[in-house]
């Protein structure tokens, strides 16, 4: 029988077992928990959202989303996103899984770090809404999920929605307080904050130059006295184009 966690079912399969093994072995309890709580999380924000993701592929992106972070995966210069999705994508197709399931493993972990605004989370809105009449108000801010993640179909979708939701809060107050607290009582957050950020300097400090253009440029910023963020400004100025 699978395991149940705030009313979410835990997929058993043959890759999930292998992926929960592989991740409780090369990570760290701290990384663990949060991978669990991402599934977990981000299955309760799918199921508010009328969000049908596969529970399989979402597990596996949840797993393997912040491996990246950490040795023996990290192992090229680039974002650690990247690290991890590269490795979940071999996971998968040497599981025999399809190359279009893969790939939305892959695109799961290349977008999870996708900034979003501070206005909560909503379903997915394709377009935006018509102007109003004469004389109405302004309009509402349009709902928002994670601005290209929520488009590019459940899982990415999802495990995006579970990061936003165990790292920031953001769309925490929508769900259930009995369901957050199972989940935090099977899976603590102990000092979660703090180890959490501590893992992204320790993962982030020998690569800066892949931080650019991203959110893990905020951390090297508060955390490295030496750190300069890259800027779009300069690039363009400094160009090679005489004007």
């Amino acid at each position: 029988m699978n395991d149940i966690i705030a009313g979410v079912e835990l997929p058993d399969t043959e890759a999930t077992t292998e992926a929960t093994r592989l991740v409780a072995e090369m990570t760290n309890p701290l990384l663990f928990h949060h991978s669990r709580r991402v599934f977990l999380l981000g299955s309760l924000q799918a199921r508010r959202l009328g969000l049908e993701p596969d529970p399989e592929l979402l597990y596996l992106a949840a797993m393997f989303h912040d491996a990246g972070l950490l040795t023996p995966f990290s192992t090229a210069a680039q974002r650690f996103e990247l690290d991890g999705a590269d490795h979940a994508r071999r996971f998968l197709l040497e599981r025999g899984f399809s190359a279009q399931s893969a790939d939305v493993v892959w695109g799961a972990h290349a977008r999870h770090t996708t900034p979003e605004g501070p206005r909560g989370l909503g379903p997915p809105c394709a377009v935006s809404p018509p102007p109003p009449g004469p004389g109405a108000g302004p309009p509402p801010a349009p709902p928002t999920t994670p601005e290209v993640p929520g488009r590019m179909g459940p899982e990415i979708a999802a495990t995006n929605l579970g990061v936003l939701t165990d790292v920031i809060g953001i769309g925490l107050d929508d769900l259930s307080p009995d369901a957050v607290e199972e989940i935090t009582a099977v899976h603590p957050r102990g000092d979660f904050k703090k180890g959490f950020l501590d893992a992204f300097r320790e993962g982030l400090k020998d690569r800066p130059h892949t931080t650019y253009g991203t959110v893990n440029a905020d951390v090297l910023e508060h955390f490295v006295p030496d750190f300069r963020r890259g800027s779009m400004v300069e690039r363009i100025l400094n160009s090679p184009w005489s004007a």
